[in-house]
């Protein structure tokens, strides 16, 4: 009787993962760091940015800001814990070109500015540009099915859809 009233059996299991940055969708696989490509920190994909502004890929909480600026956590309503990680060796920037516009337990809807960053500063002084987007519980995932390719616009582009246990 309960379950019906407060409607518990449809609780929500599904996120539409989108686009936190604009520039071009990459395959997990194909970052040229094998923390990443090797999905040691768990699955998702990576985007190649073509402007230095990230933006939040979900509607939920941001669970880390990094010292360095360089990452984010962010845990969706759902339940998935996502890791935006802005470039590759970028912590050795130590925050250098980077600005946040939010903090640990602030709420953020999709499209929610996250970090703006020096694109150019980051290509001449970190490994890499490309921005892993990874689910570092995916233990929690059921399925994860990729639905964007080639170009994607920040806040907008539909990356993947993902189903949780």
């Amino acid at each position: 009787m309960f379950k019906k009233l407060f409607g518990s059996k449809d609780k929500k299991t599904e996120e539409i993962l989108i686009a936190p940055a604009t520039g071009k969708i990459l395959a997990l696989e194909e970052v040229p760091d094998p923390v990443f490509s090797q999905k040691m920190m768990g699955d998702g994909l990576a985007i190649e940015p073509s402007e230095g502004r990230i933006v939040s890929p979900v509607k939920g909480e941001i669970i880390q800001v990094f010292p360095t600026k360089h990452a984010i956590g962010i845990k969706t309503e759902i339940g998935l814990e996502l890791l935006i990680h802005i470039g590759l060796e970028t912590v050795n920037m130590k925050g250098e070109g980077f600005t946040t516009h939010v903090k640990e337990g602030d709420k953020v809807e999709v499209g929610t500015e996250l970090v703006i960053f020096d694109l150019d500063l980051v290509k001449e002084k970190a490994a890499s540009t490309i921005t892993p987007i990874v689910i570092t519980n995916f233990d929690a995932v059921e399925t994860f099915e990729k639905i964007g390719s080639g170009q994607a616009t920040a806040g907008s582009t539909e990356l993947a859809k993902v189903k949780k246990k």
